[in-house]
């Protein structure tokens, strides 16, 4: 038997809270289809995470389901060749706690293609610690390297997963970042990061002129709304704007002039359904460009049974940086 966070969704009200709770007595006769059998050691707290373990709808699609995008584990099974059983692995996205049952558990059975070794010379915990979110940052510096950025990137909402890992590969390369963030009482944190700026996210809350002062020349993104609007209408000529969560919104009301008229790209970060070869490039880049003694100053741990309340918090912008789940406290 093992413990798992189990979502049960409402099927006669689609708009009703789902029904959230901790399983003490699972087994895996309960487990979807797949050739890896996984021992999960530790899962991660990321915004999705955040939005199934308050019960709300758009990230659960199964009516009933493990909650958790991501995990890290030991191999106790496997039909695949490629991972032989006390091999370690991870699983980022690929439907965890969406429509396949997730990480937040202490067995997982997923498809081979699906996994990752965990780096040589990284702990299980380290990559827990990354886990989504900074595989999300690191697809995103991914983008702006290969559209040729350099200089000045804006990272908006800072202080959050994503934000924090994203400043710190992004000083590690030597650009400059200007951080975002509504936190006042974060300043001393996002420079121990790497930011060399910080503004208010006040700056880019107002709804923007179609094109403002020219400011930076990349933006990595986790926010959407009118703050992504802002940050495209004050990219330099040339630049690339990535954008990877709706933190504040989903919807983007923007003006097409920076794309016309200054050559400003969009490009969409999509960590769920990466192909395999990027995701292989992305963490072997975060094992040779993210400092895991930094990684550790901004990581804390909880147990599964805190998990849920942590979910709130969350949502609510009350944690910043990387929260690891120990699945077996």
């Amino acid at each position: 038997m093992w413990r798992g966070i189990e979502v049960t969704k409402n099927e006669s009200d689609p708009k009703a809270l789902a029904h959230v709770e901790l399983s003490e007595e699972l087994d895996d006769s309960i487990l979807m289809p797949g050739g890896v059998t996984i021992d999960v050691e530790y899962s991660s707290l990321n915004y999705k995470d955040g939005i199934a373990l308050t019960g709300r709808p758009g990230i659960v699609r199964e009516p009933h389901l493990i909650a958790g995008i991501d995990l890290v584990g030991v191999v106790a099974a496997s039909e695949d060749p490629r991972f032989i059983v006390g091999k370690r692995v991870l699983v980022n996205g690929c439907g965890l706690g969406e429509t396949h049952h997730g990480g937040l558990a202490e067995r997982a059975r997923v498809p081979g293609d699906w996994v990752i070794p965990v780096p040589t010379g990284m702990s299980n915990h380290q990559a827990a610690a990354i886990g989504t979110a900074g595989f999300t940052a690191m697809l995103a510096v991914l983008a702006i390297e290969r559209a040729g950025i350099f200089g000045d990137v804006l990272v908006t909402g800072a202080t959050g997963g994503v934000g924090s890992i994203a400043i710190a590969l992004l000083d590690h390369l030597g650009f400059r970042v200007t951080a975002s963030t509504g936190q006042n009482t974060e300043h001393d944190y996002l420079r121990q990061l790497g930011a060399t700026t910080i503004i208010d996210r006040a700056e880019l809350s107002a709804e923007p002129r179609a094109l403002m002062t020219q400011r930076w020349s990349g933006v990595i993104d986790a926010v959407g709304g009118t703050t992504l609007a802002s940050a495209i209408a004050g990219t330099r000529y040339g630049g690339t704007v990535t954008a990877c969560g709706n933190a504040q919104s989903s919807e983007l009301h923007t003006s097409i002039m920076p794309l016309i008229l200054r050559g400003v790209s969009l490009v969409g970060i999509n960590s769920v359904f990466t192909p395999r070869p990027l995701r292989e490039e992305a963490w072997d880049r975060l094992h040779r460009d993210l400092d895991l003694s930094l990684l550790a100053e901004t990581t804390s741990t909880i147990s599964l049974s805190d998990t849920i309340a942590a979910g709130a918090d969350i949502v609510a912008g009350r944690i910043r940086g990387r929260t690891v789940v120990d699945v077996h406290r």
